[in-house]
């Protein structure tokens, strides 16, 4: 695979694109910085603010610590955090540098202001549409299919920036265009200084937020009790690292993650279990590079036909996409890439997504132990078989299956997940 070619030029902008920043859980984060863009139109300090929103977004953000807001957790927070404190030029670092000061404004002007969430009947699964007012003035705020993308601004009627809803698709539609094979080709190929900055962030923001949650007391401390019980194992501390830093990022920690497909609980687990099994052989730093581009790529190419959000757990793609990489660090041709994640996805397939929170750690074990031992029976010539389930012969026929399941056969079940979720507020009101 040459430089000049499409599938190289792809897969370059890809890792670009696709592994960047982001200081907190991505969906309430997202909210915040259309809540800043929303703030600095309207150029004052609203008085009322009405967030319209899709689903998948309420379940995703209701039960996380928003950084930066002495622990206040959802929607509201996340609002009230991008008025008060967010700077949107930093993305999805929008409220990273706040001062103790600042934080408690933001629980001060959740007292004062009334923030309404509603439910939109939006078609779109990831749906932000936020109204704010003062007075006369009002400012609409529009973010469509990911978490930077913003679609449309406007102010007393009037329209400030609008996309047509062919350009709120990613930047790079990557429906069809590549297989495994072509990743691995590139893996092997690619001039790593075209790459080398995003996965060496990766490695560098991940690895301290995994520190943070060894030593911190974040959430259910999945990582630490991982450590505790089965300190010797490699495997075990692939799990415990990825779990340590999902432990610190949904419990509130303020330290940024390099995240993939939107996701920093994705991001954690393509990277960490790739790092810590490099160290465990002593992998040259190319090599881990290498195989970085490997499982970053192969979750990405998971969620192909699926989107951002949906019911089905991002961490199961992820966790395949992190035993492939480990596969990769230990010699695994195509082949063997292919059956550990085929073998990965037979094992854990369809665990469901019901919003970030503290449990997500232990998903995330999960996942990285299906990846794992998806690699193990790789390595000792062991597969799961077209037609075992929804397993199909081929490794993108297999992807097919489970992008139909995530995507068509879960919807219902995203439904009565939300459902569960907010029964509990609708008895309250």
């Amino acid at each position: 695979m040459q430089k000049q070619d499409r599938l190289y030029k792809l897969f370059v902008q890809l890792l670009n694109e696709e592994l960047i920043s982001a200081t907190g859980c991505t969906e309430p984060i997202a909210i915040a910085l259309c809540a800043a863009e929303a703030r600095a139109l309207l150029d004052d300090m609203p008085t009322s603010i009405e967030a319209r929103v899709s689903a998948s977004i309420i379940k995703n953000a209701k039960s996380v610590v928003v950084p930066n807001t002495e622990n206040l957790k959802g929607i509201p927070a996340a609002v009230a955090a991008g008025v008060v404190v967010g700077k949107p030029l930093k993305q999805l670092d929008v409220i990273a540098e706040v001062t103790p000061e600042e934080s408690k404004a933001i629980r001060t002007f959740m007292e004062a202001v009334p923030i309404r969430v509603i439910q939109s009947d939006s078609p779109y699964l990831f749906d932000v549409i936020l109204i704010v007012k003062k007075n006369n003035d009002k400012v609409v705020v529009r973010m469509i299919n990911h978490h930077t993308n913003i679609v449309h601004k406007e102010k007393n009627g009037q329209i400030i920036f609008s996309k047509t809803l062919d350009q709120s698709a990613r930047n790079v539609d990557t429906t069809h265009q590549f297989t495994v094979q072509d990743i691995v080709t590139f893996a092997n190929h690619v001039d790593l200084d075209d790459v080398k900055k995003p996965l060496e962030k990766q490695i560098k923001d991940n690895s301290a937020i995994a520190l943070e949650g060894l030593k911190g007391n974040y959430g259910a401390n999945v990582g630490s009790v991982l450590l505790k019980s089965f300190p010797n194992d490699v495997f075990l501390r692939a799990k415990a690292m990825a779990a340590a830093a999902s432990d610190a990022r949904m419990s509130g920690s303020q330290l940024p993650v390099t995240i993939v497909s939107g996701s920093g609980n994705q991001g954690i687990t393509a990277s960490l279990p790739v790092v810590e099994y490099a160290v465990s052989i002593k992998a040259s730093h190319e090599k881990l590079l290498r195989a970085l581009v490997v499982s970053n790529l192969v979750t990405l190419h998971q969620k192909t036909g699926i989107g951002r959000l949906s019911a089905y757990c991002g961490a199961v793609f992820a966790g395949a996409g992190a035993g492939a990489g480990i596969t990769y660090l230990d010699g695994g041709d195509y082949n063997a890439i292919a059956h550990t994640i085929v073998n990965a996805l037979a094992i854990i397939s369809g665990m469901i997504c019901d919003g970030a929170k503290p449990s997500c750690a232990a998903k995330i074990a999960a996942s990285v132990d299906a990846g794992c031992l998806g690699y193990a029976m790789a390595k000792n010539n062991q597969e799961f078989l077209g037609g075992d389930g929804i397993i199909a012969k081929g490794i993108e026929n297999t992807l097919y299956n489970i992008s139909r399941l995530a995507r068509d056969g879960m919807a219902s079940t995203g439904d009565e997940i939300l459902r569960i979720m907010t029964e509990d507020d609708l008895k309250q009101n």
